[in-house]
């Protein structure tokens, strides 16, 4: 497994471009990654109401929706400061596609882990982007707020690789992962950079 907090295994840089289209467009991508980060908690907190007997996946994901959720009103904040709202939520298309990724049907664990690594990949390209906020927009409140929330992104993407070892052996999840950053890598060549989405 890739353990480089930097690229997080991720096989297709994010297009260049998307960092330029994002800083114009600012108040799109903060309304955007509001809904994401609310998503994210969402998340979590269904897979511990679908695996509550999993005792360890429980503990290690519930301070994640505190931390996903804190994340959210930091957003909130940050769109309140620069006189912006909280708009409508968008279709997120990436996420939709990715969606198409998962096995149906298998054991138990296999859908559970299924769903680990679905989330763990939405952390790894949440973390890159927000690598390349911190590093390149001019906002300087707002690159203190994204190197945070990268170091946090990273964190998360390894909790749901380490919980996915948890429940099937580790070479199954390899093989699975590296099947999931390979599919992400085609969805990413196909997805034309928007002004208004975070992925």
């Amino acid at each position: 497994m890739n353990k480089d907090k930097t690229t997080l295994g991720l096989e297709l840089p994010t297009d260049p471009r998307w960092v330029n289209i994002a800083e114009k467009n600012i108040e799109d991508i903060l309304v955007d990654h509001a809904y994401c980060e609310q998503k994210a908690a969402s998340s979590c907190i269904s897979l511990i109401i679908m695996f509550p007997e999993r005792e360890k996946l429980v503990d290690v994901l519930t301070p994640v929706v505190a931390e996903e959720w804190a994340h959210f009103e930091l957003v909130i904040e940050h769109l309140k400061k620069r006189g912006f709202k909280l708009g409508k939520a968008r279709k997120d298309e990436y996420v939709s596609r990715l969606n198409g990724i998962m096995k149906k049907g298998g054991t138990r664990d296999e859908q559970l882990v299924e769903r680990l690594l679905m989330n763990a990949l939405i952390e790894a390209r949440s973390c890159e982007r927000f690598k390349l906020l911190w590093k390149n927009i001019e906002d300087e409140e707002l690159q203190r707020f994204y190197y945070d929330l990268m170091v946090s992104e990273a964190g998360h993407y390894h909790n749901f690789i380490d919980l996915a070892k948890e429940y099937l052996p580790a070479d199954k999840v390899e093989n699975r992962w590296k099947y999931f950053l390979s599919e992400e890598a085609k969805i990413m060549k196909e997805l034309t950079p928007r002004a208004d989405r975070m992925h």
